[in-house]
């Protein structure tokens, strides 16, 4: 296993060791003690997965202090756009994202840790996508940011008419109006 540190603190790629023969392939997605030699020092306790189909954007989604998740997402069948966007206040990198495609071939994950917004484009003609959670969901304290917000401009890898995007995601604030709680 490889871990790459991208220029956000905190926020990994992980690059598993996968072995392949003409049976197919092996690789482990999670395994703790690797994972915590390697700075991964969470304690999952939920798994979710997702199906989209082409052009659907997911977030950017978090959830305020106490009930923040880090998270480690990877795709399982197709291809997406990743994205973390940094909402610790006093962080080097605060209000800067990070993207990634991640895909069935490569089999690439990233640790998102508390404190990021994070979303997803989908770039093929479905997607399965899953993540651990260190953190179960709560309602009250959901908040998201808007996908298209001009000062994050994040580029999608998908045109804004090709986006398939939730009503209640078209709803959320923009970066500087969103509420956020989180410290470096």
């Amino acid at each position: 296993m490889k871990i790459i540190e991208t220029e956000i603190p905190g926020l990994l790629v992980v690059e598993p060791r996968v072995f392949e023969d003409s049976r197919g392939y092996f690789f482990e997605s999670y395994q703790k003690e690797r994972y915590f030699q390697h700075a991964v020092k969470t304690e999952f306790i939920q798994d979710n997965e997702s199906k989209s189909g082409r052009g659907v954007v997911r977030g950017l989604h978090y959830q305020l202090e106490p009930f923040a998740q880090a998270k480690l997402v990877r795709v399982v069948q197709g291809s997406v756009y990743d994205v973390a966007v940094d909402l610790r206040k006093g962080s080097p990198t605060f209000g800067q994202w990070f993207g990634l495609e991640l895909n069935d071939i490569e089999k690439k994950q990233l640790f998102i840790p508390r404190g990021f917004a994070h979303g997803f484009s989908v770039l093929t003609q479905t997607a399965v996508f899953t993540y651990k959670c260190d953190n179960v969901y709560n309602k009250e304290a959901e908040r998201a940011i808007h996908i298209n917000d001009p000062k994050l401009n994040i580029d999608w890898k998908i045109g804004k008419g090709e986006q398939t995007v939730s009503e209640k995601d078209l709803q959320a604030p923009f970066f500087d109006d969103a509420e956020m709680n989180f410290i470096f």
